[in-house]
């Protein structure tokens, strides 16, 4: 079996709608969704802030690579267009960690090369897993990283998985 923790992220059209897509497109699957969080724009900062989530998903049959492709076949359905680096987008979803696995591909980095020092990544992953461990890094509990711009949406919540 194979477990992974995916981050997603959206500052275009309906953000909201976006991260929903991304539950019910893995709703098989999902094990965890964390609470939505709106984050200030990281890396290219002149542009709408975000809504993220972590949705923790696990099977038998999808690997690291599968779970790569169904990210990128759910960030398309959104509509998204890569221009920029860490420019706006519709979805973003990431493969933060995959157990077991680590990977120096330059398509399929693992774990994610920038998840340590993220807030965005890291807040609500500790939601949903307080004892998560970022491998190489250890647990993200103990990890330095700024709550800066990071602010809990209690008023959104991602539903239609089994835990909801």
């Amino acid at each position: 079996m194979t477990r992974a923790v995916l981050s997603i992220g959206s500052n275009l059209g309906d953000r909201f709608a976006h991260l929903q897509s991304v539950v019910d497109g893995l709703r098989p699957f999902v094990v965890a969704v964390s609470p939505v969080y709106e984050t200030a724009a990281w890396g290219v900062e002149d542009q709408p802030d975000f809504l993220n989530a972590i949705v923790i998903v696990a099977s038998d049959d999808v690997d690291e690579w599968g779970w790569l492709r169904r990210g990128q076949e759910l960030e398309n359905a959104a509509g998204r267009v890569r221009e920029k680096r860490w420019g706006p987008r519709t979805l973003d979803v990431d493969v933060v960690s995959v157990d077991g696995v680590r990977s120096d591909h330059p398509e399929l980095l693992l774990p994610h090369p920038g998840a340590f020092e993220r807030g965005t990544v890291l807040i609500p992953w500790l939601d949903v897993e307080p004892d998560a461990v970022l491998p190489g890094r250890g647990p993200v509990a103990a990890l330095e990283f700024s709550s800066d711009g990071v602010r809990r949406r209690d008023d959104l919540v991602l539903s239609g998985w089994m835990g909801s």
